[in-house]
């Protein structure tokens, strides 16, 4: 962490720093809504730093990441921008001062809002700025022209086919996946940076860490929320407690409903409530809606793998098998860069991992090409136990026509 990270005593002496305020929380309304933190991290000395902020549902906060790259002629790149807080853009301008002003901005993703609605904003911030964007860029459930969500009409333009088209080709390649899905299109595109041996991607794949990352411990309460066992407990701030709501915390972020945790009926929920020890508005007036088995531990272990590098069910299961030839094309792609880390946007980061672990991820593709069927969970070692709600969303999604069978090979 470098010298000008924020200083995390410092911090939580100022809980009301107008620093953190994000007036634009409603377009996305995600806590921590409208008062976000930033934790700046130097990835590699001089040249890659890491922005994080968190975001999430009833507690259940992941970190979502910026990152910046300084360019070899002066000035910086960054990649999936954060909510431009005062705090985000004062370290983002430190680095500014340093090494030069922003020169690019780079959108990602085609579809995730959760991303697309910083950049106009931030590219506000640093009216130099070139933005460049994924093809087929689409919002939900009103398709608006980018112009309407804030970005720079001048500024913006759409990432080419070929890198050397860009006024970053020298020092960059990227792969762009566009995935067309009848009613959008899922977009990634993976950037590589040639120097430093860095890939940055966004959602296509991630690691899960087994303590919680710094960004989320600045405010530990989402932690202790879900180290409770149900509605009835009250848990002491520790390291254990901590690790224990994060690890559950990510069991809830990957499966939305995972085997070991039991949902309580409604009534019986709000009886419950009664009787919690904390009911105050910050821990929803005592609703504590799901109580864990013993065994959620085994289901968290299993996650993990030991750190291993992994592509998200909901992405497996609804986005990318339908263009398994054009995902495993593109992962190839990406593979054949030498790269050493990986930067994803969420969880764990920085990742020690090169091309093999990276396509050893969509293995699952291969299998499903093979044999006409969807088995990633025998590939990514999951307990098909913890995929079941994601398989009936799956279901529910292919009866409605949003979304289609899973492709096979022809």
């Amino acid at each position: 962490m470098d010298k000008a990270t924020i200083n995390l005593q410092e911090q939580e002496q100022q809980p009301h720093s107008r620093d953190w305020s994000w007036r634009f929380w409603p377009a996305v309304p995600l806590y921590p809504f409208g008062r976000r933190r930033t934790l700046r991290t130097e990835v590699v000395k001089d040249t890659i730093w890491i922005f994080d902020q968190i975001q999430g549902i009833f507690y259940t906060v992941v970190p979502i990441r910026m990152s910046v790259v300084k360019l070899e002629a002066g000035g910086l790149l960054v990649y999936a921008p954060i909510a431009p807080t005062p705090e985000c853009i004062r370290l983002l301008k430190e680095l500014v001062t340093v090494h030069g002003d922003v020169k690019y901005i780079i959108l990602p993703t085609a579809s995730g809002l959760e991303h697309k609605v910083f950049v106009g904003p931030f590219a506000r911030c640093f009216p130099e700025s070139q933005v460049f964007v994924a093809p087929n860029q689409w919002s939900f459930p009103i398709n608006l022209p980018l112009s309407w969500l804030g970005f720079p009409a001048k500024r913006t333009h759409v990432l080419p086919p070929n890198p050397t088209e860009t006024p970053f080709g020298d020092e960059f390649d990227y792969a762009v996946l566009n995935i067309d899905l009848g009613r959008g299109a899922f977009g990634e595109v993976a950037l590589y940076h040639r120097r430093s041996r860095t890939l940055l991607v966004t959602d296509s794949v991630l690691s899960v860490p087994e303590d919680p990352p710094t960004i989320v411990q600045l405010d530990p309460y989402p932690l202790l929320f879900h180290a409770k066992d149900d509605a009835f407990n009250s848990v002491e701030d520790s390291k254990q407690n901590r690790r224990k709501g994060w690890q559950r915390i990510s069991l809830f972020a990957v499966y939305f409903r995972p085997s070991a945790v039991e949902t309580i009926k409604l009534g019986k929920a709000f009886r419950d409530t009664l009787q919690a020890p904390d009911r105050s508005k910050k821990a929803y007036f005592g609703l504590f809606p799901f109580r864990w088995k013993d065994n959620w531990k085994h289901s968290f272990d299993a996650l993990r793998g030991g750190g291993r590098l992994f592509v998200a069910p909901i992405l497996q299961t609804l986005i990318l098998n339908q263009a398994p030839s054009q995902t495993l094309d593109w992962a190839d792609e990406v593979a054949t860069w030498n790269f050493q880390r990986i930067i994803p946007c969420h969880f764990d980061a920085p990742i020690k991992a090169g091309p093999r672990q990276f396509r050893q991820a969509f293995a699952f593709l291969e299998k499903q090409l093979s044999s006409g069927a969807s088995s990633f969970a025998t590939e990514n070692f999951l307990p098909d136990e913890d995929l079941e709600l994601i398989r009936e969303i799956e279901g529910l999604l292919i009866k409605s026509g949003i979304a289609s069978p899973p492709k096979e090979k022809v």
